[in-house]
């Protein structure tokens, strides 16, 4: 069973090591991402496991932008975060402009999967009036860089589906390939063999994952 200070070996994760890792990621984003506001633990009531806590992490009203200056190389995702600690009924939104002068929300969700054993990243993009981003203008809204990520990478592509628990439509990155890459980050970082720290395996996941919908974590967040 994962718990803190364990270790994943297989790539998978459980329930109860996947409650540690997202704390544990959501910590460390706070103390090294300050740009952007926090993610917010989300409980949910487990019908059928009473004594499992269960929930998903959430940042949401996250608005990106394509910086439409410099090189391929130095683009990056123009983000103002508009928020602060001291009120707790503040909105988090962080106020860009797209190229058509039209605001677009983002919200991003991890999720655990229990058929999968890992974890998996929702999202949603809608306009100012709630309209539904289509996929196509929230690849638009993205980074080069995240696109080639989606067209090149065989472990990434894009699903619609219904949300797990809001029972809305969401666009998810597909988890088949995360055991996978998971294992093949594990080998490259790790001289002790296929093994992460529960503590970092939420951390290490969206390192790889964060890149495909723009949003990079700071590197002080991997130690």
């Amino acid at each position: 069973m994962d718990s803190a200070g364990e270790v994943v070996n297989d790539g998978k994760i459980t329930l109860e090591g996947f409650t540690v890792a997202a704390r544990a990621f959501a910590d460390k984003w706070k103390r090294h991402n300050l740009s952007f506001p926090p993610w917010s633990w989300v409980p949910l009531i487990n019908r059928t496991m009473l004594k499992k806590e269960e929930g998903y992490l959430s940042l949401e009203k996250i608005i990106i932008l394509s910086s439409l200056e410099g090189s391929a190389e130095e683009e990056s995702l123009d983000v103002t975060a508009d928020w602060s600690e001291k009120e707790e009924s503040i909105d988090h939104t962080v106020l860009v402009q797209n190229e058509e002068d039209e605001a677009h929300y983002y919200d991003y969700h991890i999720v655990y999967s229990a058929s999968y054993m890992v974890p998996m990243l929702y999202f949603r993009g809608y306009s100012s009036d709630g309209k539904p981003l289509s996929l196509d203008v929230i690849k638009r809204d993205l980074p080069s860089s995240s696109v080639s990520l989606l067209l090149e990478s065989k472990w990434t592509f894009i699903t619609q589906e219904e949300h797990p628990y809001l029972n809305r439509p969401w666009f998810k990155l597909h988890p088949c390939g995360t055991e996978e890459w998971i294992k093949l980050l594990s080998e490259s970082s790790s001289s002790d063999g296929c093994q992460i720290p529960v503590e970092l395996y939420l951390v290490s996941w969206f390192s790889v994952v964060g890149q495909v919908v723009g949003l990079k974590i700071p590197r002080e967040m991997l130690i």
